[in-house]
């Protein structure tokens, strides 16, 4: 099988040992990468900058670890990173989550029998503290009209399970800053640039989640990214102007309305499977 990148970027407020469950998930993969790019998005702690010494200089053919001083963000983060990866096939992957052994191979797999695609995710299971403490799934459409049709409605991917072509993501503009929606401003981007998409109907990565993360999903600073996300859609005729009122109808309620405890009820209820 071709070979291929991971893209991976870390900042001070991470932990260690979440960091190296999260290297070591995609060093063991059945089909081993032939290299781990990683970006440091500002200064880090002691404590990571050891923990990826200790990889750069015990396996110094699998690692390019770059980065700079000052926190940029995600977005420009991986735009930096992606620029550093020399294969064309790249997986993304978060510091704290943990692949399944044989993630890559069947996005690999996906590559191979439809030389079209330029774009393969899949999905995710939510734990809590320890790998087998799932309490949900996040399923994702998996045929490129359904998830063109669903990203209409809400991000179509799993941003830490997806694989995709360098050359597609920079043929429509490369990860930009675009306060946490960073993936789905550039899905957007390749659905007009007509890439083709797909997801595998299985769990990828197991994703570690905790009592906020569903609450960082409100505020005025998120709201007002989303918002703005879909007028983009809207500006430029993703969606129409029913669609968009819906859709900043439900994020109004969900997103400023809606208490922490009410907004985690209705993602668990609405936007996950249930085990």
């Amino acid at each position: 099988m071709e070979k291929y990148s991971v893209l991976m970027s870390v900042y001070k407020k991470e932990k260690p040992e979440y960091l190296k469950t999260a290297i070591d998930s995609m060093l063991f993969q059945t089909m081993i990468p032939d290299e781990i790019v990683i970006v440091k998005d500002g200064n880090l702690t002691p404590e990571l900058d050891m923990v990826l010494e200790k990889y750069l200089n015990d396996q110094p053919e699998h690692f390019n670890i770059v980065g700079y001083e000052k926190n940029r963000g995600l977005g420009l983060a991986l735009n930096y990173g992606l620029g550093k990866c020399k294969n064309q096939i790249v997986a993304r992957m978060d510091t704290d989550d943990i692949a399944l052994p044989d993630r890559c191979e069947k996005q690999l797999k996906m590559f191979e029998e439809n030389k079209e695609l330029e774009i393969v995710g899949g999905d995710i299971a939510e734990f809590v503290d320890v790998p087998t403490n799932i309490i949900a799934y996040r399923r994702v459409p998996t045929t490129d009209k359904s998830i063109k049709d669903y990203m209409k409605i809400r991000c179509p991917f799993n941003h830490m399970a997806v694989m995709f072509k360098k050359a597609a993501v920079i043929k429509a503009g490369n990860y930009q800053d675009w306060y946490c929606n960073e993936d789905y401003y550039l899905w957007i981007r390749m659905l007009e640039a007509k890439c083709v998409f797909s997801n595998i109907g299985d769990v990828l990565v197991n994703v570690r989640v905790g009592a906020d993360t569903y609450s960082r999903r409100g505020g005025k600073e998120y709201f007002t990214s989303e918002i703005k996300l879909q007028k983009y859609m809207l500006d430029n005729n993703i969606i129409g102007y029913l669609r968009y009122i819906l859709n900043v109808s439900k994020r109004v309620i969900i997103q400023r309305i809606f208490p922490n405890r009410i907004r985690f009820w209705v993602f668990r209820k609405f936007a996950r499977e249930k085990i």
